[in-house]
């Protein structure tokens, strides 16, 4: 499988929201990655159903919605079908009922994501692994952009790659936090092979040309 790429809209320009979704439509991406935050479960809000609706009315790819909420199982189902999402991840952090929360979301026909923050170890995704189709490794504390990666990310993409590939495991393994063109090669030859990508993107002179290099990986570098 090549790698995917996912811009944030996160980063977009809100005043300009229909042109940047053109843009990404247009551009080499594959995804639509949406922040959904509470200011409880992260110390900020993004946006809600309203704008992901438009979203969904004008993105023309699959959309993959990151719920960094509290008490996630409320939403599930709207943010679902509003947002038309293909993908749909929540916090292991957050899920005090982790596998029910993974099945709420596969009844909807929507493939199921968990995430975890930085500081949370790889290790408590032994007994959930056989269940979702994407693991998103958050690689800065999330609730907002342009933050530093995290380098001690790299290991734990290796240490989940050996886990999903030694019992052949068809999930997904994302990452999102701090990734640009000085550091996206280093991650997909960690393991990753989805990129969540906001500020480097639309911050670019150029987004559209940023997205075409950054679907290039030579594994060589």
């Amino acid at each position: 499988m090549t790698h995917i790429i996912a811009p944030s809209i996160l980063s977009a320009d809100f005043g300009n929201l229909q042109r940047d979704i053109e843009m990404i439509n247009q551009s080499e991406a594959d995804w639509f990655h949406l922040d959904i935050m509470d200011g409880h479960f992260v110390p900020n809000l993004s946006f809600g159903f309203p704008v992901v609706k438009a979203i969904a009315n004008h993105a023309k790819k699959p959309i993959d919605i990151h719920l960094m909420i509290e008490k996630p199982d409320i939403y599930i189902e709207r943010f679902a079908k509003e947002g038309n999402a293909a993908y749909l991840t929540v916090h292991y952090e957050a899920c005090n009922h982790l596998h029910r929360t993974v099945a709420l979301i596969h009844s909807l026909g929507v493939k199921a994501g968990v995430s975890l923050n930085p500081h949370t170890p790889i290790a408590v995704l032994v007994d959930i692994l056989p269940f979702v189709d994407m693991v998103l490794l958050m690689s800065v504390n999330p609730g907002f952009g342009g933050q530093s990666f995290i380098e001690h990310t790299l290991l734990k993409i290796k240490q989940l790659k050996e886990i999903i590939d030694k019992n052949k495991y068809p999930v997904i393994l994302q990452v999102d936090g701090g990734i640009g063109l000085d550091n996206y090669q280093q991650l997909l030859s960690a393991g990753a092979n989805a990129l969540v990508c906001g500020n480097s993107i639309f911050s670019s002179p150029n987004p559209m040309e940023t997205i075409k290099k950054m679907k290039v990986f030579n594994p060589n570098i």
